[in-house]
């Protein structure tokens, strides 16, 4: 169910200046500036903006620096600067094939369980790695079921409108529901190959010969020239996940597309089962989903070691990916907490404390931690300001053993991989290095945050939020960005 958090016009009511603002305008003086910012917030958005001098951590320019708005994607950061105080950027994730049972003549006479410590990049290639290692064990046929095992954290339903809807139906990947195991970040990755000139295109699963679950309809193969009118969603009833598809698929080369799972971990499992059927493995028994920790007498057949941290963290920096980002957040809270945690709202608050702890660092107060429910940002109620990503970021700068996994996430704008940031000043593209943040529901979020180098050689950080407000439900992605980006300009030009 979804988890019932405050609604968006009273919490606007309760935004405030942070500790961290008072102090460092306290320090020096406060330039407004901003101004495309100001004006936009004249037209009737909520802004929060500051500039921070990493040279002598003088505050540049700030606007509502200590309001907390809605950050969106920009949380993300929070997870990686958390995630890098927690562990070192090499640590990696390890995935496991178990069994409970005698092996002999090549047979598991018993289950086999597939267990997970939390690797949120575990792919089909990972799984083929898994069942290669079976096979080189020796293992040809399993009596038992195969069994997928979630805990620590068992069943963690869904928080999020858009995981919610995902449950029963999706056509893209970015809202799979979060789970403790998933492959392919809890998609169906689907391959799309034409065929002959009005034959069916080939639908299969990625580095299998057929897809584990039943495919509805199909896509007809036309000419090179035309245009592709493909569709592909997965649909869910009671007999499981299956995907219906439509329309048209030039020849030429296959596409490969996700589609959201409903159930992540049995998904898995099934993608698995059929992994183990093609390489010449047999199980006998069904697909089950366990939230109970794997048996003690279980023995490791195979292991499959995840991506490094610092390259999870690239991928979820970069390709603002979801799934990476509270995969982690729930591998920090059981990390850090005596017990694992059951949902996502809940281990969010160790990124809230964390956020705290960096003023209490600098300012050796106790202020109040922001509200944050989830590190992908899907949540709207997060709050975050811009003298939050600023101390943040102020803070991974001076830190040497973190700062080069950190800002080897962020994205300079000639070389983002989303055309919006790809506009703007040789300044804007070649002298930033940011993450964004953006939603449209409930109301409309643009966030940008990261680094400026000065004419120098020195640093700048910043962060720009605008917020849609109860007066201006909807700004336009394209006018807030026209609005950071002049005046990231400004700042180019100053420094």
């Amino acid at each position: 169910m979804i988890r019932r958090l405050p609604a968006f016009a009273p919490r606007l009511a309760r935004i405030r200046f942070t500790l961290l603002a008072a102090g460092l305008a306290a320090a020096a003086p406060s330039f407004a500036a901003w101004n495309a910012l100001a004006e936009l917030q004249r037209s009737g958005a909520a802004v929060s903006a500051a500039a921070l001098d990493l040279d002598d951590g003088k505050m540049l320019e700030q606007l509502n620096a200590g309001t907390r708005l809605t950050p969106a994607s920009l949380t993300k950061l929070v997870v990686a600067a958390a995630a890098l105080d927690a562990w070192p950027a090499d640590k990696t994730f390890q995935t496991r094939l178990l069994a409970v049972g005698p092996f002999k003549d090549g047979r598991i006479d018993g289950d086999l369980f597939l267990q997970s410590v939390g690797d949120a990049t575990l792919d089909h290639l990972s799984l083929w790695s898994l069942a290669a290692q079976l096979r080189g064990a020796g293992v040809n046929s399993v009596s038992g079921r195969l069994v997928i095992s979630t805990a620590p954290f068992g069943a963690l339903g869904c928080e999020t409108k858009d995981r919610c809807e995902a449950l029963s139906r999706s056509d893209t990947a970015y809202n799979a529901p979060l789970a403790a195991l998933a492959v392919d970040y809890g998609n169906w990755c689907v391959e799309l190959r034409p065929g002959t000139l009005d034959a069916p295109a080939m639908v299969s699963a990625c580095g299998l010969g057929q897809l584990p679950i039943p495919v509805a309809g199909e896509i007809r193969t036309v000419g090179a020239s035309r245009k592709p009118t493909y569709w592909v969603e997965r649909v869910t009833d009671a007999g499981g996940d299956s995907l219906r598809v439509g329309g048209e698929l030039p020849q030429g080369a296959g596409v490969t597309l996700y589609r959201a799972m409903s159930d992540p971990p049995l998904g898995t499992g099934l993608v698995l089962k059929e992994t183990l059927r093609e390489i010449g493995i047999r199980v006998d028994g069904a697909v089950v989903v366990s939230h109970s920790p794997v048996p003690a007498i279980a023995y490791p057949l195979a292991q499959s070691e995840g991506l490094s941290l610092k390259e999870q963290l690239g991928r979820m920096l970069r390709y603002s990916n979801n799934y990476v980002a509270d995969e982690l957040t729930l591998n920090l809270a059981a990390a850090q907490r005596p017990r694992a945690p059951s949902q996502l709202a809940d281990a969010a608050r160790v990124l809230s404390d964390f956020v705290a702890s960096l003023e209490r660092r600098r300012l050796t107060v106790d202020p109040p931690p922001p509200r944050l429910y989830s590190g992908s940002g899907l949540t709207p109620e997060n709050e975050l300001s811009a003298a939050d990503l600023v101390a943040l970021l102020d803070d991974q700068y001076h830190n040497t053993r973190n700062f080069p996994a950190f800002y080897g996430g962020l994205v300079v704008p000639r070389q983002a991989p989303f055309v919006f940031l790809r506009n703007g000043s040789p300044a804007w593209l070649d002298r930033v290095a940011l993450k964004t943040g953006t939603m449209d529901d409930p109301h409309s979020v643009c966030g940008v945050a990261g680094y400026l180098r000065k004419k120098d050689g020195g640093w700048l950080a910043f962060a720009a939020i605008v917020n849609g407000t109860p007066r201006r439900r909807h700004v336009p992605l394209y006018q807030a960005m026209q609005a950071v980006r002049s005046d990231i300009d400004a700042l180019l030009a100053k420094y």
